[in-house]
């Protein structure tokens, strides 16, 4: 699922002034809630070419799934990239998305764990369940349980609802030691900000 970004946050570098922007995102969120999903681009988009990452993710959204917008996932990625290169975790999240699913560009395992990877150290629970995924596959990264039971039980502390069956799934394919270690790595990560998660 894409992760569409509802909340408002400080703004750099722009010519409009953090009011009257927060205003105009404010409003694109009523009206893509309301199912106005042109008033929604209209609101969005000036923002979006302005460099608001939050307004870049939401307008990758829309074009992912053909929300007031004809369905275009090559022109999703092209948003989410510039959302996710300025460190928009909901962004890195979505970017992910479309590597692991070759949507808009070519699949590309590797490439969409280091999306995961970087929104999942930024806290973005279902990052950290698909970047679990990824590990207990061995898709685009070494296969290994202890670090994908560690990144879903962290994205379960967060709040991702299926990170408890998946980290319990996996669970049973290790030894009473891996749990441990895992459950250990799983709270150095997030006592440390997810600087130490390896």
């Amino acid at each position: 699922m894409m992760k569409l970004l509802r909340t408002t946050a400080f703004l750099l570098g722009t010519a409009v002034s953090v009011p009257v922007m927060a205003q105009d995102y404010d409003k694109a969120i009523a009206a893509y809630r309301a199912g106005d999903y042109a008033a929604a681009v209209q609101e969005w988009r000036p923002l979006a070419e302005q460099g608001e990452a939050r307004a870049q993710n939401n307008l990758g959204v829309m074009y992912a799934n053909g929300d007031g917008v004809l369905q275009d996932a090559a022109e999703a990625v092209r948003w989410y990239r510039m959302a996710a290169e300025q460190g928009e975790a909901g962004a890195q999240h979505n970017l992910g998305i479309m590597y692991d699913n070759g949507r808009g560009v070519l699949q590309d395992y590797a490439e969409a764990g280091r999306w995961y990877r970087m929104a999942a150290e930024q806290g973005e629970a279902g990052a950290q369940n698909k970047l679990g995924v990824m590990y207990a596959n061995g898709r685009g990264v070494l296969q290994d349980y202890v670090l994908a039971h560690m990144w879903f039980n962290i994205g379960t502390a967060n709040g991702h609802s299926n990170g408890s069956v998946f980290r319990n799934t996996i669970e049973e394919l290790m030894t009473r030691e891996q749990v441990a270690d895992a459950q250990a790595r799983a709270r150095r990560c997030m006592s440390s900000g997810y600087q130490d998660c390896d």
